[in-house]
């Protein structure tokens, strides 16, 4: 079991990220020949990412809910994420291939999927005697101070944190 951080926290980030929703919903849940196998192509794609790093997958949490699971994915950005759906050596697009096969436009079983470009610091956490969580797994946890006591306090933050990052990696390679 994780560990409860008591108090508050908060993610830090740096840099641009994507934050990617994606699941199924079971339509039709007496045809279990439709959607288990849709249920259980998430799994090995899950796998190859957490093993390869250097897809771009920085972390994800998983909700089921009563029609189906939800997945909240943190990536470094949509270019990896775009290359991991296409590349036909890993597993979503034969994934996808099958599910185009053998469910397409029935109606038996629903996929989706929204993707979120954060730039520039354009976010806000916090956490309250949670364990590390969601984008502060993604990133890194920090704790809430004065300065970071309120949503705009830690969105100023981070959109400094960001500025400043790029200020400074410019710089270098001015």
């Amino acid at each position: 079991m994780a560990t409860v951080v008591p108090g508050y926290t908060t993610a830090e980030m740096e840099g641009d990220f994507v934050v990617f929703l994606i699941g199924m919903r079971v339509n039709k849940p007496w045809k279990l020949h439709k959607w288990i196998p849709v249920a259980r192509a998430m799994g090995p794609m899950l796998r190859e990412l957490m093993r390869h790093k250097e897809l771009g997958l920085l972390h994800f949490t998983t909700w089921l809910g009563p029609r189906g699971p939800i997945l909240v994915q943190y990536w470094r950005s949509v270019e990896q994420l775009e290359s991991f759906a296409r590349d036909a050596s890993l597993p979503h697009r034969p994934a996808w291939k099958r599910w185009n096969q053998a469910v397409g436009t029935s109606g038996d079983v629903g996929v989706w999927h929204e993707t979120y470009l954060v730039t520039n610091g354009g976010f806000e956490a916090l956490y309250g005697n949670m364990p590390t969580f969601g984008l502060a797994a993604a990133g890194r946890p920090a704790t809430v101070s004065r300065s970071t006591r309120t949503a705009a306090a830690r969105r100023a933050t981070n959109a400094t944190h960001t500025t400043n990052a790029t200020h400074t990696t410019n710089a270098t390679h001015a």
